[in-house]
């Protein structure tokens, strides 16, 4: 039987979803994820096999704004450091065919060293959060990162393009659903127009959840505000469905009529794969969410101006697209390990 271990970031909740829709199209292939914080509790909810010991460092956001990441950074090389001694434990112990990560570093680095083809997945290959003095340690970290992506069998990316080296670019990885939309509906009691507000596995969105209701309230609807507030949240909200923290945001996102979310990636692809009109608000500083949030043609002001977007967007047409990378990036793996 073919062993793989799956290192998937923890840092948001958009890794381990591309990675269990990746997970979803393996034949024999026994696979063991390692991952922490949110992204373990999906997992489990799932009844997947998961080593829950990574603890990431939490970003310091202050009305919307990423604060200090230069101590961010700081913070995530020591955690960098803790995940090659955790990984170093694992690998020996289970001796995997191949490791996959989700822009888990610290893993690759490990398996490099020892010799076990790696397989890595990724939307950035490299990094840009800080300034001045900083950005002298963050150009080390990237020159470090770049090394681990060169001896990578295979670099899966999440997006169209061409391939070249051993880049692949596989477009959209997103979860699938067996249900109709109006299944979905029914199933989550989405009776009216459905306004769906989600932040990811951390409390940096809270900004965006107190801006979108007080927006909701001056538009003067028939709405249904239904809340995904995560797993680090702990605050009721008036005049709102708070779903708390789920494991399946894909197929909430497709019932919804609108989606308000921070900009990350897996959430992005999501919306777009299931034709939902959407509004993306970056963390201000946060320079992936801030790319992501560009490309959808939003930036972090955009939060001033909720109430004309959400109208905006719920006269929208839907455009569902039929994406393919989740079974790409599978046939990919299953052919690397054929060839090992």
């Amino acid at each position: 039987m073919v062993l793989l271990d799956f290192f998937s970031s923890p840092i948001g909740l958009g890794h381990v979803t591309r990675d269990i829709a990746i997970e979803n199209n393996f034949q024999n292939i026994t696979t063991n994820f390692v991952t922490g914080s949110g992204a373990a509790k999906i997992l489990k909810k799932l009844d997947i096999q998961v080593e829950d010991v990574y603890n990431p460092p939490s970003f310091i956001v202050e009305n919307g704004t990423l604060k200090n990441p230069a101590k961010w950074l700081w913070n995530y090389y020591q955690y960098y450091k803790d995940c090659k001694n955790i990984s170093q434990k694992i690998l020996q112990k289970d001796n995997p065919n191949v490791v996959i990560s989700d822009e888990d570093f610290a893993s690759l680095s490990v398996a490099q060293e020892i010799k076990i083809p790696t397989i890595l997945i990724t939307d950035i290959l490299g990094t840009h959060f800080t300034k001045g003095l900083a950005s002298f340690i963050e150009k080390k970290m990237n020159k470090s990162m770049q090394e681990i992506i060169k001896k990578c069998e295979i670099v899966i990316l999440p997006e169209i393009g061409d391939n070249k080296d051993n880049i692949q670019r596989v477009g959209p990885i997103v979860r699938q659903t067996n249900h109709s939309r109006e299944k979905l509906r029914e199933k989550f009691s989405f009776d009216k127009k459905t306004i769906v507000i989600s932040i990811g596995g951390t409390d940096a969105g809270l900004f965006l959840i107190e801006k979108a209701l007080e927006s909701i309230s001056k538009i003067n609807l028939d709405i249904e505000v239904i809340l995904v507030s995560g797993p680090s949240i702990n605050k009721n909200f008036d005049n709102v469905r708070d779903l708390g923290f789920v494991d399946n945001l894909h197929e909430i996102i497709y019932a919804a009529d609108v989606l308000i979310s921070l900009a990350g990636k897996s959430t992005i692809d999501e919306a777009v794969a299931y034709g939902t009109p959407a509004i993306f608000i970056p963390i201000k500083g946060h320079f992936e969410q801030e790319d992501n949030a560009k490309e959808r043609g939003f930036v972090f002001d955009d939060i001033n101006r909720l109430d004309k977007l959400i109208l905006e967007k719920l006269e929208e047409k839907r455009n569902q697209i039929n994406t393919e990378g989740a079974r790409k990036a599978a046939k990919i793996i299953q052919s690397l390990i054929d060839n090992h």
